[in-house]
């Protein structure tokens, strides 16, 4: 009903929910094309409902949500840059939660973005 909720992706402070998505880190359509094409149903509906990891699920602004839409890290990034690390961050723990793979351009442009990071650290379970 109230609050603040911060959108790290471009670091803008809202007090509307109205003004708020909730993106996956690893978009639907991404997810299908990784791996999430030869899941059960339940487990499809697990993925998209995950909130049972922190980095799975983030609230962001509707704007940013719009920009990102269904693109991986080759295609877009954050446009804060000090959100480029968590988020390649975030991406990787949810690939690997979720066992989804990756391509070739995906990789190259996780590895770039990690290559501007400090000691990040990856932490995850994997998804039951």
């Amino acid at each position: 009903m109230g609050g603040e909720w911060y959108s790290y992706y471009d670091g803008v402070t809202l007090t509307a929910p109205g003004g708020l998505d909730i993106d996956h880190l690893v978009p639907l359509a991404e997810a299908w094309d990784s791996g999430a094409s030869a899941w059960t149903p339940a487990r499809r509906h697990a993925y998209a409902h995950d909130l049972d990891a922190d980095r799975s699920l983030v609230a962001v602004t509707a704007r940013t949500y719009r920009s990102k839409s269904d693109q991986d890290p080759a295609d877009w990034r954050p446009p804060l840059a000090d959100a480029r690390c968590t988020y390649a961050t975030d991406r990787v723990a949810t690939n690997l939660r979720w066992q989804l793979t990756v391509d070739d351009r995906e990789r190259t442009a996780l590895t770039e973005l990690a290559a501007g990071c400090g000691q990040e650290t990856v932490d995850y379970q994997i998804a039951p």
